[in-house]
């Protein structure tokens, strides 16, 4: 809910968004998020998990950069909202240009992705990337988006406060009270069934229960109607009847707001949220495995999630929902929660959710969510984020002054120079346009400075593996004894491809596809020794009992 509301929500100031068009965004990024390719097939072909994907915030910091350049910034006659006719040709042409150039930078960066995962290039960037470079980089990706947070939440601090106090009351006061609702099973009929509401629902039921109270403060006009008055926004109505003029079907389709365009400035700032959504979606790859009893996911699967995590963003791009897409870490915590790991219950969300995007009322009812309440939304959301960043330091040795040092350097430094870049930007012109764009994104970009010195001065100042946190690291995302027959069936191909299909001898080669079969390696000890008999008893006896030799 938080990650399709919240992109097109900071993406503008208030007082340029075009109702219409935020609804036909969030609902694109609704359909987008659980399209076949990114939401269905991530856990019928690449990794193999049950795990969904949807819109990613890490991309939002670098949007957000590139859209400050000068030649992008809005227009001073757009930042009146009483004089803005958001109907008018003009300024359907001004955020639509936008719209295009994140649209193709996201295009272009998504094959950055792709290449990274199908090639195995992953397994290999993963040898220098260690917990202090993912901190402040995971870190970076909230906090500088404080400002936003505060204007939205400054519409009315006293709905977004009760937004907040809703969400922190049912995901930590309440999150062990079992709620009983009626439910039927065969042999038990009818009967009440206890499931912890509060704690797999909180920003849901906090978001509607905020909603439904600017409602009633709006029909009794509590709230003030006149559009400069402060509290304006936290009325129902304040977007106009977009819910009513919305369509009750439409299906997004690929640039449906033109050709899209591409900078070299934009390329290389959305690179750096290409970067940190692939770090944090291979942390829920593992975390995932883990919840669900299933062993450490090998490199094969993990190449496979992140190409097919690029194509997602490809996708995404394409239909212009002004995001990528990533692997959704609360579904990791619903799975948790819910015990429930089968792939088929996500494979039936994903199409739940696909449905829902293709009504028009869908997308209309997320953007005429009140701009306090997701302001009491972003307060609690930016601050785990924040802290989840933070957490990934359990792993390191934080009584050594070298991780200190590194850390609070990477961190401060991801706040203070693209502060200073954004105010002094002319003092970094070198007289070529692009190359200037270029540097100006790259420096505006918080995570990407951060993580940047996190991941040289990690790598270059001495350091132990235990001191730097990356035995704990290697331990917590190393298997146990599972058996490679148990591996096998989790993480490979599915239909037999690979195995029974398309078993040909380059096929193991391949970084996306599962290695070497163990069964044929044994074949070829047994036959070395001169024991084929016992090959094919053994292949029998296996086949008898069901047990499943592939990897």
């Amino acid at each position: 809910m938080g990650a399709t509301a919240i992109p097109h929500q900071i993406m503008l100031p208030v007082s340029q968004r075009k109702v219409e068009a935020l609804a036909t965004v969030a609902q694109s990024l609704a359909t987008l998020s659980q399209m076949c390719l990114p939401g269905i097939c991530p856990s019928c072909w690449a990794f193999r998990l049950p795990i969904i994907q949807g819109g990613t915030l890490t991309f939002l910091t670098p949007t957000l950069a590139m859209l400050s350049l000068p030649n992008w910034k809005c227009p001073a006659w757009t930042n009146n909202a009483t004089l803005v006719n958001t109907s008018s040709p003009e300024f359907i042409q001004v955020w639509q240009t936008r719209m295009r150039e994140v649209q193709g930078t996201i295009i272009v960066t998504s094959c950055f992705q792709i290449f990274v995962g199908f090639s195995g290039l992953i397994g290999f960037l993963m040898r220098f990337i260690g917990p202090l470079t993912i901190a402040p980089t995971i870190t970076l990706v909230a906090l500088p988006l404080f400002e936003s947070a505060g204007d939205m939440a400054g519409q009315h601090w006293g709905i977004a406060l009760l937004t907040t106090f809703f969400i922190v009351l049912f995901s930590q006061y309440l999150k062990h009270v079992a709620v009983p609702l009626p439910s039927y099973k065969r042999g038990k009929k009818c009967h009440f069934f206890p499931i912890y509401l509060f704690q797999i629902f909180p920003v849901l039921l906090g978001l509607s229960l905020s909603w439904l109270l600017c409602y009633v403060l709006t029909v009794t006009s509590v709230l003030p109607a006149a559009p400069t008055a402060y509290g304006h926004l936290a009325r129902t109505d304040s977007r106009g009847d977009v819910l009513s003029q919305a369509p009750w079907f439409r299906l997004p389709y690929p640039g449906q707001w033109g050709t899209p365009t591409v900078s070299l400035a934009g390329i290389f700032g959305i690179l750096a949220g290409v970067i940190s959504s692939m770090l944090e979606s291979v942390g829920d790859y593992y975390a995932c495995a883990r919840l669900c009893g299933a062993p450490p996911p090998p490199k094969h699967a993990i190449s496979r999630g992140i190409g097919m995590e690029g194509i997602g963003c490809l996708l995404a791009g394409a239909w212009g929902t002004g995001s990528g897409t990533t692997s959704y870490s609360e579904n990791v915590g619903a799975l948790g929660i819910t015990k429930v790991g089968s792939r088929m219950v996500i494979i039936a969300a994903a199409c739940a959710m696909l449905l829902s995007g293709i009504f028009g009322k869908v997308g209309a009812m997320l953007a005429s969510i009140p701009i306090p309440v997701i302001g009491g939304m972003f307060l609690v959301m930016f601050g785990v984020i924040v802290a989840v960043g933070i957490s990934n330091l359990q792993y390191t040795d934080m009584n050594s002054s070298r991780n200190i040092f590194i850390f609070g350097f990477s961190l401060f430094a991801g706040l203070t120079i693209p502060n200073w870049a954004s105010k002094n930007s002319a003092l970094l012109e070198t007289g070529i346009i692009q190359l200037d764009q270029v540097i100006l994104v790259l420096l505006t970009t918080g995570m990407f400075v951060g993580g940047l010195m996190g991941f040289i001065l990690d790598n270059t100042i001495p350091g132990t593996q235990e001191e730097r946190g990356l035995l704990a690291w290697k331990q917590s995302h190393k298997g146990g004894t599972e058996s490679s027959q148990l591996i096998s069936k989790v993480y490979d191909l599915p239909f037999g491809i690979g195995t029974r299909y398309c078993n040909v001898s380059w096929f193991r080669y391949l970084p996306a596809c599962p290695r070497r079969l163990s069964c044929d390696k044994t074949m070829d000890e047994l036959k070395a020794a001169g024991q084929k008999t016992s090959v094919k008893a053994s292949l029998e006896r296996n086949s008898e009992i069901g047990v499943d030799t592939r990897i």
